[in-house]
């Protein structure tokens, strides 16, 4: 896992709820959740003109997935997109329903590099999955309303990294 900090000021990460958190849980079809995702796709776009090229993605379910969705879609028209997988552990999407789980392995198909952070679950690996994505990057875009739990967490360590923080609300 090694960090080029000269990609730094061309990276931005994402930390986002689970479907259990949103307002529409599991119903992607809620105008509330296309909304959420017009915006990343607004915001993924926006930072793509100002500089940014590589963006690097947690592939947990919920707003991660509709992250990687909007840089993928990013990537067939514009140049030089990247996305990295930045895995937790090799388990990560076990015991996911199966729906879900083909939604990550098509998603993980279409991803230019995997980083895992640890081969096996750990207690610590998910934080430092985050920190790994927070160290490389410049920027990070959350869904993010206030609710305890791994992307305040992650929020937080980026902002005292230093990075440029854009909350979108759920």
């Amino acid at each position: 896992m090694e960090i080029n900090i000269a990609e730094r000021p061309v990276t931005c990460c994402f930390s986002g709820y689970r479907p259990e958190k949103l307002p529409w849980t599991f119903d992607e079809d809620d105008p509330r959740c296309e909304e959420l995702k017009r915006k990343i796709a607004d915001v993924i776009e926006s930072l793509y003109d100002s500089g940014v090229r590589k963006f690097v993605c947690g592939m947990a379910r919920g707003a991660d997935m509709y992250f990687a969705e909007a840089v993928i879609a990013l990537r067939e028209t514009r140049a030089g997109v990247t996305l990295e997988a930045a895995i937790p552990c090799e388990e990560q999407a076990a015991r996911w329903s199966e729906r879900e789980r083909a939604r990550y392995f098509r998603l993980l198909s279409q991803c230019d590099t995997e980083t895992f952070v640890s081969r096996r679950y750990t207690d610590d690996c998910m934080r430092r999955r985050n920190r790994y994505m927070a160290d490389k990057s410049s920027v990070i875009i959350t869904v993010f309303d206030g609710k305890v739990g791994g992307t305040m967490y992650t929020r937080a360590y980026a902002a005292r990294r230093g990075l440029e923080v854009i909350d979108l609300k759920p």
